[in-house]
């Protein structure tokens, strides 16, 4: 492909991508910093944008550039204008922060249709915040429910076990985040379909986790983020919008979404079903399947799968990219891994069950 046309196809499906993170701020807790992290992940991705504009200088022509720069300024109107519908003015600090020497485009002290130090919260408001957060349950009364309502479940799954699987409810959780773990067998029951409105899977290494019953008899995540995993087997389950891969090794990724972004991995195979073209930047060692009958949700429309139609956004060759491959039908999975094996056997450890499953990569 032409590398204008291909950096057209990228613009266009990275602007599609913020304008649904736009969307979605509203929908994103406000407690404990949730919205102002989301606000900050579009605020990076129009600036990275940006740069990819001004790095795209050498084969796009003014015209091109000028379309490119003003829909970039609607995107940050965009931004402003949801800001401002969702930030109740009581909360914020009119006051400038302290900016490090790199000028980010779009941030609120660089950005002058932004109010300045707008997102920073007060102190009052930010301890208020931290307190809610600490509560995962959505059936209370008032601003703070009962003691009995708090859970921290990724420290409740740090605690030393007997058991090689662990099942955490998350029954009494709005969000799915599971962090900071190694060596563990994590499956989510029906009991977590509740807490689907976001997901992040971060900092694992020699795990597996499961997270297919509850978006699939549930609902699907609106969006997930996978970051910082090796040598793990994440079925992430159903995802109705992007989801964002980022710093994963020697791992495999199951997974069903309408966007996949992929960045900076190494030697993953990735289990598929995408309705659009999956997208990799700096990767290398990626393998490529079809997603595995026993994921697919019974009775479901049958949806175009695009999962072999990769664009590799640092690859401007013409020809295939080096970076990723199609798996054979050799080296595909049996179906009765996924059946079988994956879910668990009597006394089989972590390490055997990935190990079954080819992890590490020979």
């Amino acid at each position: 492909m032409d590398p204008k046309q291909k950096f057209y196809r990228h613009f266009q499906d990275c602007v599609a991508e913020l304008q649904d993170q736009i969307d979605e701020l509203e929908s994103v807790s406000a407690v404990a910093g949730e919205r102002q992290e989301a606000i900050d992940h579009v605020l990076a991705g129009i600036s990275k944008l940006q740069h990819e504009v001004s790095d795209a200088a050498e084969f796009t022509p003014s015209y091109d550039r000028k379309q490119y720069s003003d829909t970039i300024k609607s995107l940050q109107d965009k931004l402003n204008e949801t800001i401002a519908k969702i930030t109740p003015r009581s909360r914020f600090q009119f006051k400038r922060s302290n900016a490090g020497p790199h000028v980010d485009m779009g941030a609120p002290e660089n950005d002058p249709r932004l109010h300045p130090g707008s997102l920073s919260r007060n102190t009052q408001g930010h301890a208020k915040d931290e307190r809610q957060e600490a509560v995962e349950g959505d059936d209370t009364v008032g601003d703070l429910p009962s003691a009995a309502a708090i859970r921290d479940y990724n420290a409740e799954l740090s605690q030393p076990s007997t058991q090689y699987i662990r099942k955490p409810s998350f029954s009494m959780a709005r969000n799915i985040g599971i962090a900071n773990q190694s060596n563990l067998h994590i499956i989510l029951p029906q009991s977590a379909a509740r807490a689907t409105a976001s997901g992040s899977l971060t900092d694992l290494r020699g795990c597996i986790v499961d997270m297919s019953v509850p978006t699939a008899q549930g609902k699907p995540f609106p969006g997930l983020a996978l970051k910082n995993i090796s040598h793990s087997l994440i079925i992430a389950g159903h995802v109705n919008g992007p989801v964002h891969i980022t710093g994963v090794l020697d791992s495999i990724i199951v997974v069903t979404a309408r966007q996949v972004r992929i960045h900076e991995c190494r030697n993953v195979d990735i289990y598929l079903h995408c309705t659009s073209h999956p997208i990799i930047e700096d990767c290398a060692g990626m393998r490529f399947a079809q997603l595995p009958k026993c994921y697919a949700i019974q009775g479901e429309p049958e949806k175009e799968n695009q999962w072999d139609q990769v664009d590799d956004f640092k690859w401007l060759k013409a020809g295939q990219s080096p970076n990723w491959t199609t798996l054979s039908d050799a080296e595909v999975l049996d179906e009765t891994i996924w059946t079988k094996v994956v879910p668990g056997q009597p006394g089989m450890s972590v390490e055997e069950t990935l190990e079954k499953v080819g992890i590490p990569r020979h």
